[in-house]
Parts: structure tokens; C-alpha cells; sequence
């Protein structure tokens, strides 16, 4: 296995000053550990220092680092070099922004937008159950939580969002996701409300089905699966 691989980049560029949308290409030697973060980052400070891009906790649970790289959207700092050769068969790649937001510069995009679908069908208990008589604590039993859970591991990096197929007039695969995984928490009980954003206009009806969703999904989460059950009326 090669230590190290001659790399070529063509990244997405764009200049919200004069409105100048190119793509530049970088070519670089990295090592196979590397991950694309610290590629973005090795251009930089070796190449180029205007080259905009996004990253916060660099640990894959932010989301803020999701970018498409030859057309696949996944977050870079979970992507290393040499899984990037392997998966793509190639050592040339094409980065671009995630395609459900207005680019601010390169590869940064607005989010405020994409997070406002997500916080209109409040991914949060919205009236919650009376506490456990035998503590303030809520109990729920292992058998309930493991119907849902791994739904929870959502970090909205909106990869699925940037892959599915309805973008348009939808709120989104993730946003969906938020209402379902508390639609199947039993500390909620306004269930009605929550079916009401469910089947709203911009809501599951959109959904095709194609499970572009579940196959980018970084947490490996089975978004469409939860989307079918609510489409059955199996997650109330």
C-alpha cells in the first residue's frame, strides 16, 4: 500500500465580490492517513490561502464539513486519503459545496435556511408525557428505545438532504427524521401535532423513496426505513 499518493483536486470555486463562479484545479502529494480536511488545510498553507472551506469538530459529529467529492455527498473530516482512492478507484477528485444551500465563498454554504426546515417541525418534546411516579426520571424500557434510537444519531450534516431526489418544495430527509424520531419517543404525547407535519404538503408525501438517503448517511442510519414506517403510520 502507498505511504503517500500524487493527488488531483478540482475544487469549486466561487468570489461572492464579483459573483465569479471557476473550478481550480490543486495537485499535491498526501499521505494515505490524511484525511480531506487536512488536504483543504495542507492547500492552504502550502498553495493557496484564499481557498474557503468548513470544518468545526473535525470528529464527524458536527456535520459542518459535509461536502459532495466526486458527486457523493459525506462529511471530509471522516474521509481519509487512502478509503478516497479505494472507494473511487482513482487518485483525481472533484469537491464541491453540498448543493441545499447558497454558497457564501468556495465551499462554504449558508446554512441558516437548511437549519430553519429542520427547526420548523420542532426536533424537540414538544409536551411532554407526566414524570415516572417512582422518580423524576422518564423510564423507557430498552425494548421501546431500540425501535428508534439509531434515528437519534442524527448529526444534520444534510448529506442525505443534498442526495435525495425531492429537494424541491420538501423539508428535507433529516428534518422528516427529527419529527419521527420524536413522534416514537413515548415522553411526547403531542402526537397529532407531530402527524400533522408528517403528512403536511412538504412533508412524507414528497418522499419517493428512493433511499439515495440511507446510502449517504455518515451515522450508517436507515433514513428511509423510518420515512416507510411513518408513511405506514407504524411510528405513533
Amino acid at each position: 500500500m502507498p505511504q503517500e499518493y500524487d493527488l488531483t483536486l478540482w475544487i469549486s470555486r466561487y468570489d461572492p465580490d464579483t459573483r465569479r463562479s471557476w473550478v481550480q484545479d490543486y495537485r499535491l502529494q498526501a499521505g494515505r492517513i490524511l484525511r480531506f480536511v487536512d488536504i483543504f488545510r495542507k492547500i492552504n498553507d502550502e498553495q493557496d490561502p484564499t481557498l474557503a472551506w468548513s470544518s468545526s469538530c473535525e470528529h464527524g459529529q458536527c456535520g459542518t464539513c459535509g461536502m459532495k467529492i466526486n458527486g457523493k455527498p459525506l462529511l471530509t473530516c471522516e474521509l481519509l486519503v487512502e478509503n478516497a482512492v479505494r472507494l473511487f478507484k482513482t487518485q483525481a477528485f472533484t469537491v464541491e459545496p453540498l448543493t441545499i444551500a447558497p454558497v457564501i465563498r468556495d465551499l462554504v454554504i449558508n446554512m441558516e435556511e437548511a437549519y430553519a426546515r429542520v427547526h420548523s417541525v420542532k426536533p424537540y418534546i414538544i409536551q411532554p408525557a407526566p414524570p415516572h411516579p417512582e422518580g423524576d426520571e422518564y423510564r423507557i424500557s430498552p425494548k421501546v428505545l431500540e425501535t428508534y434510537v439509531d434515528a437519534t444519531r442524527c448529526i444534520n450534516c444534510f448529506c442525505c438532504a443534498t442526495a435525495c431526489v425531492t429537494q424541491k418544495n420538501y423539508l428535507g430527509p433529516n428534518a422528516m427524521l427529527a419529527n419521527i424520531v420524536r413522534l416514537m419517543d413515548p415522553r411526547e404525547t403531542a402526537k397529532q401535532e407531530r402527524m400533522d407535519i408528517l403528512y403536511s404538503e412538504q412533508g412524507t408525501p414528497r418522499c419517493r423513496t428512493a433511499q439515495a438517503c440511507t446510502f449517504v448517511c455518515p451515522k450508517e442510519i436507515d433514513v428511509a426505513h423510518f420515512i416507510a414506517l411513518a408513511k405506514e403510520g407504524r411510528c405513533a
